[in-house]
């Protein structure tokens, strides 16, 4: 019976398997422990992360490695984005260690045992070269969000928000299932590369082939959080927790970015005509309702909720002016600036949010605007770091989201779509006067609260250290920049 079965090569999957186990041993071992500030379990939480990097770099050869029967593929975009993800939801949690402190209910060991099988989850949609693969992924991801989002059980908006993130996300999950079955209906093959292998020897059902793309993209688009299945972005960033808020901003865009270019560009190329027009739509309609939506906000979660949906349009731009008429000659310069602004966006609605987190305190979440009259005052330091996430995300010069706005227009440009250029300044300019608002109430306004604002060592150091890297990758970007283009290179 099992004659001709060939056991897996397990190396490309090592960080995988290693934060699994590492996810149960925590979560037996917090039972264990009797430590009300689950100092322990945090810190193996960090240090299996770190491991998780540090197999990441020593099983990284450089080249496409398929195991698991094509299911599972390592390549060097895989290996950027994975370190990439293992650094932001450090931070995230270092960020989110003094927020939870303050909230008996949210402290539990369960919150990060759930923090890493929604790491896990992303980790497999990255490396995912199958349907199959990329569902398994994905629901590992959804359920530790939406159980992370109720978890403060107290909170009449934190429930609401579990609700409807669980409802949206289980309907999206079905046009993408619904979407991948037509696919296979028409083509007969489960496998991404196999797929692309299909399509392009022709044969296909083309209308069977058009409906499953319509549902798929549908999919992807609502875990983007792009128009017009953006709904439950700004409901689920008002209602979870803070801390919760940063996490689901900032590292699930990683995995979803990798799922377009798998399915889309990787799966599904000889098809770009069709999805690109699809993308084009969306990227323009996220970029007028998200920045024009945000200024009506006076809650800064949900401006910068609105702000996530505009940035996600904006992304979209790169992916979409890849294969110009079967050309396909700006595909790298148009796919590695939309990796640059999503590792880029990664880097300063963290920051943004972090700065979020070290202004609450217990009782106290900070999420208005007016929470942050006359910042400069009781901090120079703080309101000055926030100055920089504000700026960076305006795309004012000489911060990094200057330098991802710049590369994707350029890309845009070059493959000779200068109206949706011109559509995208025009968007980005709307979209400057929400963010150049928090700048202006923190230093034009009186203090409603003149205490000084205190922080934690570790807090001072990681929040400056974030603000450094918004400057830093935005004088210097090259690197960045060379790095996307590289990996892209090496696996496309």
């Amino acid at each position: 019976m099992f004659d001709n079965f060939l056991v897996p090569d397990f190396l490309p999957a090592a960080p995988e398997l290693f934060l699994a186990v590492m996810a149960m041993v925590i979560l037996l071992v917090d039972l264990t422990v009797k430590d009300s500030r689950r100092t322990l379990t945090f810190a193996l939480t960090q240090l299996t992360l770190l491991g998780c990097a540090v197999i990441q770099l020593m099983t990284s050869t450089g080249d496409v490695v398929y195991t698991f029967s094509n299911m599972f593929v390592d390549d060097l975009m895989a290996d950027l984005l994975k370190l990439f993800l293992y650094m932001t939801v450090i931070v995230v949690l270092f960020y989110s260690r003094a927020y939870l402190l303050d909230r008996e209910v949210m402290n539990k060991g369960e919150y990060y045992v759930l923090a890493l099988f929604a790491t896990l989850g992303m980790m497999v949609m990255i490396s995912a070269n199958h349907f199959v693969t990329i569902y398994l992924g994905l629901e590992l991801l959804s359920l530790s969000m939406y159980a992370l989002v109720a978890m403060n059980r107290d909170s009449v908006a934190s429930t609401e928000a579990a609700m409807k993130y669980f409802v949206l996300g289980a309907l999206a999950s079905g046009l993408l299932l619904y979407g991948m079955s037509m696919i296979y209906g028409a083509t007969g093959t489960l496998e991404i590369t196999g797929l692309a292998e299909r399509l392009y020897g022709g044969g296909a059902n083309k209308t069977v082939l058009a409906f499953g793309l319509v549902f798929m993209v549908s999919g992807l688009a609502f875990k983007l959080g792009v128009v017009p299945f953006h709904m439950w972005i700004p409901d689920v960033y008002h209602g979870a927790p803070t801390s919760v808020t940063l996490f689901i901003g900032s590292a699930p865009k990683l995995a979803a970015f990798a799922i377009v270019m798998r399915l889309l560009v990787n799966g599904m190329i000889s098809m770009a005509q069709d999805w690109q027009a699809m993308l084009v739509i969306m990227s323009v309609l996220s970029m007028a309702i998200g920045n024009l939506a945000a200024i009506a906000q006076t809650n800064l979660k949900r401006m910068l909720a609105y702000s996530a949906i505009s940035h996600m349009g904006f992304m979209l731009l790169g992916i979409t002016t890849g294969v110009v008429g079967g050309d396909a000659r700006f595909a790298l310069n148009a796919y590695s600036s939309a990796m640059f602004y999503v590792l880029a966006y990664v880097v300063m609605t963290t920051g943004t949010f972090g700065m979020i987190l070290l202004m609450a305190r217990a009782g106290f979440e900070a999420e208005n605007l007016d929470d942050y009259k006359g910042l400069n005052k009781r901090s120079p330091w703080f309101a000055g770091i926030m100055l920089m996430m504000m700026f960076s995300m305006a795309g004012i010069p000489f911060f990094v989201g200057f330098f991802a706005k710049f590369s994707v227009l350029q890309a845009v440009v070059a493959a000779g779509y200068m109206w949706l250029a011109i559509v995208a300044v025009l968007f980005s300019l709307i979209g400057a006067f929400y963010y150049l608002r928090v700048v202006k109430l923190m230093y034009f306004d009186p203090p409603a609260d003149t205490s000084p604002l205190t922080a934690g060592m570790d807090m001072r150091i990681l929040i400056s250290a974030n603000g450094l890297a918004v400057a830093l990758l935005g004088i210097f970007p090259q690197m960045l920049m060379s790095l996307c283009a590289y990996a892209l290179l090496r696996s496309l």
